[in-house]
């Protein structure tokens, strides 16, 4: 009798080990955690968020959204459960009934779950719970759930990434008033984006904050100088650099008839010779296929190339290591963002950079940038910013754009 439960025991294990590998041989078992959560998109920007909740709701799909912090990325969910099961059979109805075909199940734990209210505004609805760092994401694929890493580079770590949302709230907040003007320098039409803030002499991050929109920022009676810094995708750096305690003395520092204190960025388009990281550019692990959060960055740079059409691109693709591995690419499909219909191929680190700087290319001719104006460059891991074993290993994973011709 004992022989014999040894030997069931044991052919369960096999079948259960066999069961995880088929899935992905990549991949680890699957951490037990009791929340399931069946997200329908994920966003780097909170406003792309709530607009895609209030898009859902339109579709009669009661969506929530919130924050995974692990991947400093929001996402937009509409069910939360502890039963598996159902996660999966409501995310296959989903995908079928609402077209919404980049669903997916999320097992794990994620932070500040909220709604939108027939009025528009956020209304936290659960308590913040503590996220399991182990958490695995899974795609759904036709009756199964797969499992699919996070991406090979995490989005840089933001603190008080939230903006203040302009409001009669920011008169009763605390922090010295600001107001960051963003504009193109050609035509001086705002600019959407985030303002860094760093306290120079402590070399410390104090928060990052909303272009264009009254804000708050954290005052303390020793800061001094301060630097704030704009960088959006397609233009060249800006720096403003002010003494806090007097911020008026800086040349082009102004104040608005609301008491902000405006400080200007004027942003000018690269130039030849300029290299400009895509850092909001995301890839499904070993994948040649963009992440759904990649779409707005992408977005950017076909404005930016229909907007001059002079300018000439060299894609610069580049991977953390130069192991050879699976990687799996398009199939006949013009979802850029999606693990739909796609087919696996083995190459190496090299190739796969290249694959990666090519989907890119493909995406921007589908938008109707001419082939002729891009060029594609693989460097595999030969060009690493960081140790390939290092804790910043991930962001060795980047797109480069070079201006060839402007």
């Amino acid at each position: 009798m004992k022989f014999f439960k040894s030997v069931l025991l044991m052919a369960m294990s096999v079948m259960i080990h066999f069961s995880v590998q088929s899935q992905n041989n990549t991949e680890p078992d699957v951490i037990a955690s009791n929340q399931y959560y069946v997200v329908i998109g994920a966003f780097a920007v909170h406003d792309n968020a709530t607009n895609f909740v209030k898009h859902a709701s339109s579709l009669q799909l009661p969506a929530s959204y919130a924050l995974n912090t692990d991947k400093n990325l929001y996402y937009v969910y509409v069910l939360r459960t502890d039963d598996r099961e159902k996660a999966v059979e409501q995310a296959q109805q989903v995908r079928l009934e609402a077209n919404l075909t980049d669903t997916w199940v999320y097992h794990g734990e994620i932070l500040d779950a909220h709604v939108l209210t027939d009025d528009n505004e956020d209304k936290i609805t659960m308590t913040s719970v503590p996220l399991t760092n182990t958490a695995t994401e899974k795609k759904l694929e036709s009756s199964t759930v797969s499992v699919v890493a996070p991406p090979e580079r995490k989005p840089e770590a933001v603190v008080d990434r939230e903006p203040v949302r302009e409001s009669a709230s920011i008169d009763e907040g605390e922090g010295k008033r600001f107001l960051f003007h963003v504009f193109r320098a050609n035509d001086g039409e705002a600019v959407e984006g985030d303002v860094d803030a760093i306290d120079v002499v402590r070399s410390r991050k104090i928060g990052s904050y909303k272009s264009n929109m009254p804000v708050r920022v954290a005052e303390r009676s020793d800061l001094t100088d301060v630097s704030f810094i704009c960088e959006v995708f397609g233009y060249r750096r800006a720096q403003n650099t002010i003494n806090f305690q007097d911020p008026l003395a800086m040349d082009g520092v102004s104040q608005d008839s609301s008491q902000n204190i405006v400080v200007p960025f004027e942003l000018v388009r690269l130039k030849k010779g300029d290299i400009a990281v895509m850092y909001h550019v995301y890839f499904f692990k070993d994948a040649a296929i963009m992440r759904p959060e990649s779409n707005y960055e992408v977005n950017s740079l076909v404005e930016m190339l229909k907007e001059n059409p002079k300018y000439k691109i060299k894609i610069h693709g580049h991977t953390n290591g130069s192991a050879y591995g699976k990687i799996v690419y398009m199939g006949k499909s013009d979802n850029f963002f999606s693990l739909s219909n796609t087919r696996e191929g083995f190459g190496s680190a090299k190739e796969l950079s290249e694959e990666r700087a090519r989907v890119i290319r493909n995406f921007l001719i589908s938008t109707g940038i001419e082939k002729e104006r891009m060029t594609i460059k693989a460097w595999g891991g030969k060009r690493p910013v960081h140790n390939k074993n290092s804790a910043k290993a991930q962001e060795n994973v980047r797109v480069e754009i070079e201006i060839l011709e402007d």
